[in-house]
């Protein structure tokens, strides 16, 4: 049996690995494993040869960026505004492509972890410095309120690398919405969605052999401890990948390799497992135009443009308005 006294919450971080330890059953949200730590493993993560989704948005940014350019551009310039920019490896095509070619813009490059912003901005500054970069630390659903705001020329927002696709269907509806409420006529969402696929291909890029994504997934453990005075072991917990082909849904678990209690010290919380019990940590959902079209419909945006990987894998796909 869990056991807790009552304690007042300093972050969001506290308040939700409280409440999702003490579910049933266990769940911890993704958005928290990102630190320095987990950045790097992400990074990584994005680099091993089974991760397919790298590759494919880079091969459509750099065949179609001239089109994607000029799907963006305005007479008056345009804000570019790309929600969890991370290191920006594959913006920075766009970026280069818009910057060469003399387009008026500002890049708003927005991110929860403000240690990867702070790199980035440097780079930036390095490889690209006539690109204007005024970045923004938060997450998605506190800086959508702040994107009203901007509504002196063109919006175009970016959310790449099917980050959508950690949002069970009816988040992602309520996720677009938000995005469309800050969105003026002319605006534009330009979104990637990874699509369904041999669900081995799928397996294989969330449960690499040499268990980069198992730390990845398990960093959310590893920042309990350090941050909350948690104990953990690492060790006795089992990363575990499983794919629903028919609901496209990929989900990460961390599985309790045996019976066990963990103390989290910050939150005077004992959290018991059973043998084999798991805590769900990550949802990666895969599409079909269908599927994107219905979302787009619900949230009131239409879709105007698509652009196709090799091989089908992957898509991005131009929003507006209804």
């Amino acid at each position: 049996m869990n056991k807790s006294t009552s304690v007042s919450f300093d972050t969001d971080f506290e308040k939700e690995v409280k409440q999702g330890l003490t579910d049933y059953p266990k769940h911890l949200s993704s958005k928290f494993i990102y630190d320095e730590k987990g950045d790097k493993l992400f990074q990584d993560i994005m680099a091993m040869p089974t991760y397919y989704l790298t590759d494919c948005e880079f091969n459509i940014l750099e065949n179609h960026q001239d089109a994607i350019a000029e799907a963006f551009t305005s007479a008056e310039g345009f804000d570019l505004i790309e929600l969890g920019a991370g290191d920006g490896k594959k913006t920075k095509i766009l970026l280069r492509y818009l910057s060469e070619h003399q387009f008026d813009f500002t890049y708003l490059p927005i991110d929860i972890s403000q240690h990867i912003l702070n790199d980035l901005v440097v780079a930036l500054n390095d490889e690209l410095p006539s690109v204007k970069v005024q970045a923004q630390q938060g997450s998605y659903f506190s800086v959508l309120e702040e994107l009203a705001a901007y509504k002196t020329r063109k919006k175009v927002i970016l959310v790449l690398g099917s980050n959508i696709g950690n949002l069970l269907h009816q988040d992602a509806i309520a996720f677009l919405r938000n995005i469309r409420k800050g969105m003026q006529p002319g605006d534009m969402l330009f979104m990637g969605f990874d699509q369904k696929k041999n669900p081995e291909t799928i397996l294989t890029a969330y449960n690499d052999k040499t268990g980069i994504t198992a730390a990845f997934n398990k960093n959310i453990l590893a920042r309990i401890n350090t941050e909350l005075g948690g104990d953990f072991d690492l060790a006795s917990f089992k990363h575990w990948e499983t794919y629903n082909p028919e609901t496209g849904t990929a989900k990460s678990f961390l599985v309790s390799t045996k019976a066990q209690q963990v103390a989290i010290e910050k939150l005077k919380l004992q959290i018991d497992f059973e043998a084999w019990e798991s805590i769900h940590v990550e949802i990666s959902q895969k599409y079909t135009d269908q599927v994107v079209e219905w979302l787009a419909d619900e949230a009131g945006l239409r879709i105007v443009k698509q652009f196709v990987g090799e091989r089908g894998f992957y898509k991005n796909y131009i929003f507006q308005r209804r």
